[in-house]
């Protein structure tokens, strides 16, 4: 063991003590009746704009489709006595800077006195076709050279978003009236894992498959789709929440505003069951997943073309076509009282350790990105995003000197919605760790969301030996003693609700 585990080892002695205390207390939800409360802005931003997600600087003249932020907002009550809430927004970013989480829950604490604004849960979709969300070297690692002229600004597009975003959230909150809900479970292939492992054990992100080194992809796959699905009073559905575990990813190297496959999704959701209807789309634990194809490519091209749709458009039926499945299923299984509770809490994790050979390999990169820039401007545009994204590694590696025992503090949420549970982290989570969470589980179905909050990837053990782009030291602050970590606690918080009364 490591001195930075030794020492985490010490720190979750006094964790345990304080986490039996809160399960002791919380061990049991009761059933109780649900309000429900819904609401969807527009958070498009003001064009041009500068683009988040690739290491290039991409400018958007354009915007293909709106992007917005779909708010589902749900209390349980015993008489007027209200229990417990939640407020859940989605919405068409690449992730949740902790910035405009902060902003958000600052904003709608002057608008609805008294509400718990931990207790609000804003998780993002994964365009790459978004707005830039950081511009300070205190806030991210990956930063772009954005003009200071004839762009949006990155912090008027926070100010709009939390304006936007705030509103809607106290419109579904004043809104919410006796309700009901159901949760279900469909499959469609949509995501693939991305990591190619070759005869010599290396890995690497969307490396060549037709080569005689290929040996297979790194890891599983989660073609389950499951989705909740909320009636108002009246019985009318007015609102659905779909989990798949893939990134928003398909059109990632455009240069154009664009919520990917949702869009689609949302538009033939409204044709069918209304357009007022709020559409909430969560990723499931997909860091080492997206929509692109690794392998048959042609034969996939081939029926693409004999069915006159495109790739997004075919990912938007399959999902479609599985959220209306278990619709059609349990649309007769309704609840409205349900033991319903949620829980927050604030984690520390270890950092991953920075070798002395990775510092070097990222001074080196760091070094050569700057020099470029220097000897030609023009490539700044390329380069900068290179250039602070190795160079934060310098930063971390001076931290860890200092402490090498240092944590990382994440959020993380459960929410009990009767048989169903929620629970979220901040990362681009590999696959593997929301298998083992769901196969843990207590629930009956067990909905986990990514990227609610600061992405970075945080990668298994076995992604890590192989190495390449989103296991490396430079993709992740954390890594794989963190993410069991992450995953034995949000376990433990599951259970806890589902724990028979004493």
């Amino acid at each position: 063991m490591n001195i930075m585990s030794k020492s985490f080892s010490k720190k979750n002695i006094v964790l345990s003590a304080v986490f039996l205390f809160v399960s002791l207390v919380c061990s049991q939800a009761r059933a109780s009746e649900l309000h429900i409360g819904k609401a969807t802005a527009d958070i498009t931003p003001g064009l041009p704009v500068a683009l988040m997600g690739q290491f290039n600087l991409r400018i958007a003249q354009t915007a293909d489709t709106p992007l917005t932020a779909n708010v589902i907002a749900l209390e349980s009550r015993e008489g007027s006595r209200s229990l417990d809430a939640t407020i859940i927004v989605s919405c068409d970013l690449i992730y949740i800077s902790a910035q405009i989480l902060a902003m958000v829950r600052q904003e709608t604490a002057k608008r609805i006195p008294g509400f718990d604004v931990n207790k609000i849960i804003l998780n993002a979709t994964h365009t790459h076709t978004a707005p830039v969300l950081e511009d300070g070297a205190d806030e991210a690692s990956f930063l772009y050279p954005i003009p200071k002229e004839g762009v949006t600004q990155v912090k008027d597009y926070k100010i709009l978003f939390t304006k936007k975003v705030t509103e809607a959230i106290v419109k579904a909150w004043t809104s919410r009236s006796p309700g009901s809900v159901t949760w279900g479970m469909n499959r469609a292939a949509v995501g693939y894992n991305r990591r190619t492992v070759y005869e010599n054990k290396t890995t690497v992100m969307y490396g060549k498959t037709a080569v005689p080194e290929f040996r297979n992809l790194e890891g599983y796959e989660d073609h389950d789709i499951n989705s909740l699905f909320f009636w108002n009073k009246s019985g009318k559905l007015i609102a659905m929440s779909i989990d798949v575990a893939c990134p928003a990813q398909e059109l990632e190297h455009k240069q154009a505003v664009n919520a990917d496959y949702w869009h689609l999704v949302r538009l033939e959701l409204q044709k069918k069951y209304g357009s007022d209807l709020c559409v909430l789309g969560w990723i499931g634990a997909a860091g080492d997943q997206s929509p692109h194809i690794m392998y048959r490519k042609a034969s996939d091209e081939r029926m693409l073309k004999l069915n006159k749709i495109t790739r997004l458009e075919d990912i938007a039926q399959r999902i479609v076509a599985a959220a209306e499945q278990s619709y059609n299923a349990v649309k007769d299984d309704r609840h409205s009282d349900i033991p319903f509770a949620h829980r927050v809490e604030r984690i520390p994790l270890p950092m991953r350790i920075i070798t002395e050979a990775e510092y070097a390999d990222s001074k080196k990169v760091r070094d050569e990105a700057a020099e470029i820039m220097a000897k030609n401007p023009a490539k700044t545009g390329d380069q900068y995003a290179r250039m602070t994204w190795f160079g934060d590694v310098l930063k971390r590696y001076d931290k860890q000197k200092a402490n090498p025992a240092a944590t990382y503090e994440t959020e993380i949420h459960v929410l009990r919605i009767g048989d169903a549970v929620v629970c979220t982290n901040q990362f681009e989570l590999f696959t593997d760790y929301g298998i083992r969470i769901q196969a843990r589980s207590k629930a009956l179905q067990t909905f986990v969301v990514q990227l609610a909050g600061p992405g970075t990837y945080l990668p298994t053990e076995k992604a890590i030996a192989g190495g390449g782009y989103s296991a490396v030291c430079q993709s992740n602050v954390v890594g794989a003693e963190g993410g069991q970590i992450l995953v034995d606690r949000t376990v433990a918080l599951i259970d806890a609700l589902w724990e028979e009364k004493k």
